[in-house]
């Protein structure tokens, strides 16, 4: 892959522009996962184009983080209940942490009955 390729990804003359850390570890995510052939970069591109004329409107970075987890579920690394679990996981660790520290799943109540 080469960031010539990604035409609309925010970026400045040295590299990609990322408004927040989770942006830039979803990029880091989608690179690594074509990098080990879980998704064509054609295959990707079409997922990632497809978001943004679903949903225009929304940040770039949303569109990219909803084509991975697009890619990763239509290529069974994930699946939607485990998708939709972790988000809850996520939310819960966010709501129990206090302002300015660093998130941590091991914050969240345990999930679905499961421990932890």
């Amino acid at each position: 892959m080469k960031l010539s390729d990604l035409d609309s990804l925010p970026k400045d003359e040295s590299g990609p522009v990322f408004a927040e850390p989770w942006e830039a570890q979803a990029f880091a995510m989608a690179v690594k996962l074509n990098d080990a052939g879980v998704f064509t970069w054609s295959e990707w591109a079409e997922t990632l184009g497809a978001e943004i004329r679903a949903e225009p409107d929304r940040a770039y970075y949303d569109s990219w983080l909803a084509a991975l987890e697009r890619l990763v579920e239509a290529k069974g690394l994930i699946s939607t209940s485990e998708r939709l679990g972790r988000i809850q996981d996520w939310d819960a660790a966010a709501r129990a942490t206090p302002h300015g520290k660093p998130i941590e799943l091991s914050r969240s109540l345990p999930a679905r009955g499961t421990a932890r």
